[in-house]
C-alpha cells in the first residue's frame, strides 16, 4: 500500500480519526485536518517534500502526553501504519522524527527543527493553536481539565523548564501568556510567520476585551 494513493491516505486518516474520535479537548480529528491542510499549503509554498509533511500532520498530535494513554507502544503504532502505507524505513524514521519535535516544552524551550519538513508541520500546528481558532481550543482544553478561566490571584509564570510546563494546572488566560502568545516568533518558515502575525494580533485584541470586561471598565 502507499501512501500516495487514495487506498494509503485513508488508511492513515482513518487510525487517526478513530483515535482522536472522542476528544473533547481541542485535540479532536477537526484539528488534524486543520494541521493537514496548513501542512500541505505550507510544504507546497517551501518545496518541502509533501508526503512526508502530510503523513507527520496527520500523526503528530498521537504520542502528545497529555492525550496519550498507551506510553510508548504508541511508536510502535505509528511505525506499523506508515508501514501498511508504503513508507520504507527511512521515510518511518523521518515521519517519527518530525511529530518528535512537535510539541511546546516551555518559554526556555527553543529547539531548532532538524529539516524542513520538521518546520512546516511545526508551523502547520502552531498556527492551529493560535488566533480565533486557538482561543476556542485553549478554552476547550481549559475546560477539559475543570480548570478556571481566570484568575487575578495567580499571575502567569515565566521561563518554566520542560518538566514544569508539563506539570501546570494553572488557568486558561494563563495559558496565553505561557505559550500562545510566544509561538508568533517561534514560527520557522516565512509564510508561516506571516500568517502567525494576523493571529497574534487577534488574540492581543481578544485579551484586552477580556480584562476589559473582567474588571467592569467598559
Amino acid at each position: 500500500m502507499n501512501v500516495n494513493t487514495s487506498e494509503g491516505l485513508d488508511y492513515l486518516k482513518e487510525q487517526v480519526r478513530t483515535h482522536t474520535r472522542q476528544d473533547g479537548s481541542g485535540h479532536d480529528w477537526f484539528h488534524i485536518e486543520r494541521v493537514e491542510r496548513n501542512a500541505l499549503s505550507l510544504a507546497k509554498q517551501t518545496g518541502a517534500d509533501q508526503r512526508i509533511c502530510h503523513a507527520a500532520a496527520l500523526l503528530h498530535d498521537l504520542p502528545d502526553p497529555k492525550l496519550n494513554t498507551l506510553g510508548e507502544e504508541i511508536w510502535n503504532k505509528i511505525s506499523n501504519w506508515l508501514e501498511t502505507s508504503g513508507f520504507n524505513d527511512a521515510e518511518r524514521e523521518k515521519v517519527i522524527s518530525i511529530i518528535r519535535q512537535c510539541h511546546f516544552e516551555g518559554e526556555g524551550s527553543r529547539h531548532k527543527p532538524d529539516s524542513l519538513e520538521a518546520a512546516v508541520v511545526i508551523d502547520a500546528d502552531r498556527l492551529d493553536a493560535i488566533g480565533a481558532i486557538g482561543i476556542a481550543r485553549a478554552f476547550a482544553y481549559g475546560g477539559s481539565r475543570h480548570r478556571l478561566i481566570y484568575d487575578p490571584e495567580q499571575p502567569p509564570r515565566t521561563n518554566m523548564t520542560r518538566e514544569e510546563y508539563r506539570k501546570a494546572n494553572s488557568h486558561t488566560i494563563n495559558h496565553f501568556y505561557e505559550k500562545l502568545l510566544l509561538l508568533k516568533d517561534r514560527m520557522h518558515t516565512a509564510e508561516g510567520c506571516r500568517l502567525a502575525e494576523e493571529r497574534h494580533r487577534f488574540m492581543e485584541n481578544f485579551l484586552k476585551q477580556f480584562f476589559k470586561e473582567w474588571k467592569g471598565e467598559e
